[in-house]
């Protein structure tokens, strides 16, 4: 008989993502969508436009996972049912009367929860994606990590290309050479999921991402509470940094260090030289006085 604890996480485990927790993903990325500078004024301009920019938010990481594995790009758009989920989300939230969906969305208990659920989102999409890796390639641990990765937060870099495509990018916000929050907490969860997979962390997989979730949905929202955008996990970055690429900075400081050292020994020992030839002439002019 299972404790009430397995029981919890495997039923936990076997949630459906559709409906509710769909909507609420496709709401923060249509969301995020709008609050960029431009985008209200493109979706009245140019519909077509923004409802293509709007499904790469809401369905990038797929998007990537399926280019990575040489699928099909636009094979999100066979799930009719999501697809039809995503556009009417964007259209009630750019062209609702009075913008009442953003409105309400303004509303902090509702950012929490949207948030929170779309997190839970973000453990499915990471174990869908370790999962459909290894089908292809049996313990390939770099490509488990990587589609897990891609699938979890690739809409982040594919919103880059579309950015690259409209001339509004910019290098210093890349996502490969200034990885957000989601990146690096996605990375970290492909990391663990892929060795749970392989059989390499003796932890059950409902109990996993139980645990995870928990995680991403609880650091999220004291991120939003405390209005930070500090990274929870940033000082074990820095200790891990000093530790593994650290060594060359410290011999170079070190270097440094020796080099002032014998600077100051040189200046010292340049220094009392004046003051012993001061000393031998005032010793003269003494002599010469008592002669």
């Amino acid at each position: 008989m299972d404790s009430p604890w397995d029981e919890l996480t495997l039923a936990f485990s076997r949630t459906s993502m559709f409906p509710f927790f769909d909507i609420a993903h496709y709401l923060v990325s249509v969301m995020a969508l709008k609050r960029q500078p431009g985008a209200a004024a493109v979706a009245w301009k140019n519909p077509l436009s923004s409802w293509f920019t709007a499904m790469l938010h809401c369905f990038g990481g797929g998007i990537l996972s399926c280019v990575l594995l040489a699928e099909p790009p636009l094979r999100f758009l066979a799930n009719n049912t999501n697809i039809l989920l995503a556009s009417s989300i964007w259209y009630i939230t750019f062209y609702c009367p009075c913008d009442l969906v953003s409105q309400g969305y303004s509303f902090l208990p509702v950012q929490l929860l949207a948030a929170g659920m779309k997190e839970v989102t973000r453990t499915w999409k990471i174990v869908g994606g370790v999962t459909h890796a290894n089908s292809y390639y049996k313990n390939g641990w770099i490509v488990m990590i990587a589609i897990g990765w891609a699938r979890g937060a690739g809409g982040s870099i594919i919103t880059n290309f579309e950015q690259l495509v409209k001339g509004g990018w910019k290098p210093e916000a890349d996502e490969w050479l200034k990885m957000s929050y989601p990146a690096k907490v996605t990375l970290l969860g492909s990391v663990i999921f892929t060795f749970q997979h392989t059989k390499h962390l003796a932890v059950s997989r409902h109990n996993l991402m139980f645990l995870y979730t928990m995680f991403l949905v609880a650091t999220k929202i004291t991120m939003m509470i405390t209005e930070t955008a500090t990274v929870p996990f940033a000082p074990f970055e820095d200790t891990l940094s000093r530790m593994l690429f650290g060594w060359q900075q410290q011999f170079s400081s070190c270097e440094k260090k020796s080099e002032t050292k014998s600077s100051f020994n040189g200046t010292g020992s340049s220094t009392s030289k004046p003051i012993g030839v001061a000393s031998d002439t005032v010793k003269k002019k003494h002599t010469k006085k008592t002669e």
